[in-house]
């Protein structure tokens, strides 16, 4: 398995041909899942996101990858 880097969303309940659809959706999400936390908790919400992808991913090559990249300067 390799790292997609590329726009990969997509909404089988609301099917759209623009991924953006998707990916907005998702951040719109993501924000809401934070309001109302303070930092402690909206870092303990982005950790246990992040080990849950993880273990969804498995792949421990693909995520060494995103590891180094997203250690990188944006």
């Amino acid at each position: 398995m390799e790292l997609v880097l590329q726009a990969h969303f997509h909404d089988p309940a609301s099917p759209s041909p623009y991924e953006h659809v998707a990916a907005d959706t998702f951040y719109a999400e993501l924000l809401a899942a934070h309001e109302g936390l303070d930092a402690q908790a909206s870092a303990l919400l982005d950790a246990r996101l992040v080990l849950l992808l993880a273990n969804h991913v498995g792949d421990l090559g693909v995520l060494r990858q995103a590891l180094r990249l997203a250690r990188e300067p944006a």
